[in-house]
């Protein structure tokens, strides 16, 4: 990866994505005093529905006993209780931050819909966030700020969590860039690990830090925090302008190829995409609609050295596995140690 590496630093060295504009983008966000995430919630398992007291307050829950994943006879009261139980580590990764529902109501293996708009009525404690679109509408997105507000909205039928890349304060100034890596029909996950392993190089050429997880489907994300202030336009040209790079260095194995007819069959998709403005990613921790409930979950880059399979990581261990670990995404969250991408731009 040496030879690969001095080339993308010779790239970079007479190339500017687009001038650097500071990042303001006014929102609407109603907020209330912060919660901390309850230290523990049961679920009642033999009721249908029930009312839960999270921190002083009511969450009305329903179907209870719904099988979410009928084969493995998992329910929508053992999802509630996955998030119960991770509350603490997924919400610093969800504050502050509106929320894209994608709702199951029959469960994963039925179909879902995406819902924007925080649905009413809802508790008075529901934080929202105002974003205006393009076509001029405002849509109040609702917030998950606390335990509560994470079981009310798991409650609606959603399975996993799709955050957007910015916080509501400065809705068009992401957090982060990623980069999603998918493979093309023909491609083993052991590709995917050695795609993430070749991107992480790249990444850490330009001295950027990196986080890897799971996508919980066939894929791996990898993560990049940033210095707030580059827009999401900007973040997405450079993480476009990079991905085709890393495709270029390596063909045999990478794509950076959009049209889904175009790409080459046995490569890794580098898909920079879903940097773009609205669009949004299965929140670390979110367990993911297929068999055996596998969730995105954080690794280091010495398991994906190792070796793993998206199944080793399920609703029904990744708890086990918090408590062992902590939250290895954590330092993500954190203000030191973010990459000034705005120097490269």
């Amino acid at each position: 990866m040496a030879d690969n590496d001095t080339a993308i630093r010779r790239d970079w060295d007479g190339m500017r994505v687009a001038p650097h504009a500071r990042c303001v983008s006014p929102s609407t966000v109603t907020k209330r005093p912060r919660r901390p995430a309850a230290t523990s919630v049961a679920i009642p398992r033999d009721e249908r529905d029930a009312v839960v007291h999270v921190d002083g307050r009511e969450v009305r829950l329903t179907n209870l006993g719904k099988p979410f994943w009928p084969e493995d006879g998992i329910t929508k009261g053992d999802l509630l209780q996955y998030y119960a139980d991770v509350a603490p580590v997924v919400l610093p990764h969800l504050r502050d931050r509106a929320m894209v529902m994608k709702r199951y109501p029959n469960g994963a293996l039925g179909k879902f819909f995406f819902m924007k708009r925080a649905p009413s009525p809802r508790p008075e404690w529901i934080e929202t966030c105002a974003i205006e679109h393009r076509s001029g509408n405002v849509i109040d997105f609702p917030i998950i700020q606390d335990t509560a507000s994470l079981l009310w909205v798991i409650n609606l039928g959603c399975i996993d969590l799709n955050p957007w890349y910015a916080r509501c304060d400065e809705y068009d100034c992401p957090d982060y860039l990623h980069f999603d890596l998918d493979p093309v029909p023909g491609a083993s996950f052991a590709k995917v690990l050695e795609a993430s392993r070749l991107v992480h190089e790249a990444l850490q050429s330009l001295t950027m830090p990196t986080f890897v997880k799971t996508t919980g489907s066939k894929g791996v994300h990898v993560y990049v925090p940033i210095i707030r202030g580059p827009t999401q336009k900007q973040v997405w040209t450079f993480a476009k302008a990079l991905a085709h790079t890393l495709a270029a260095t390596s063909p045999k194995l990478l794509t950076a190829e959009y049209r889904v007819a175009k790409r080459p069959r046995g490569r890794v998709l580098v898909d920079y995409n879903q940097n773009a403005w609205g669009r949004t990613l299965a929140s670390v921790y979110s367990p993911r609609p297929r068999p055996r409930a596998p969730v995105s979950t954080p690794v280091s880059w010495k398991e994906i050295e190792k070796g793993i399979a998206i199944d080793d990581f399920r609703i029904d261990n990744v708890p086990a596995r918090v408590k062992r670990l902590g939250d290895l995404w954590g330092p993500l969250n954190e203000s030191r140690g973010r990459f000034d991408l705005g120097k490269l731009l």
